[in-house]
């Protein structure tokens, strides 16, 4: 699939985990969900979207998170570049625990309410302070 070629040619970046963070910051995981908003017979809405928010994300990263309007673009099988309203969400969570298993508990919860193929997670780590 050429949508996935870019990320086949990536280098791969030391981890921060050798890296010291400022006193008073921990090393963190970052997850940041890329959800697409277009489906067959129009668009997810707002309040939609937010219901999503209050039912599937918030009670599994009851600690908070960031919520961005988006616009995305990709290039579809027949090669045709596809311009997409989307939300971003960024997750901080300490690292380890069960956190990979909630965030994939919400992308498969988005696929199957929206009728979408996908919801692209990003992770890294970042040194977060409060």
């Amino acid at each position: 699939m050429r949508r996935f070629a870019l990320a086949a040619a990536l280098t791969v970046l030391p981890s921060l985990a050798a890296a010291q963070c400022a006193e008073g910051a921990m090393l963190w995981d970052r997850s940041e969900l890329y959800f697409g908003l277009s489906r067959a017979g129009g668009g997810i809405t707002a309040p939609e979207f937010t219901g999503f928010l209050d039912e599937e994300v918030t009670p599994r990263f009851p600690d908070g998170m960031t919520v961005l309007t988006a616009q995305g673009r990709w290039r579809n099988g027949e090669g045709e570049i596809i311009k997409e309203d989307s939300m971003m969400v960024i997750l901080l969570h300490p690292p380890g625990g069960d956190a990979p298993g909630r965030i994939a508990e919400i992308r498969e919860a988005y696929k199957a309410r929206f009728d979408q193929q996908s919801v692209m997670l990003v992770s890294g780590q970042d040194c977060v302070s409060f």
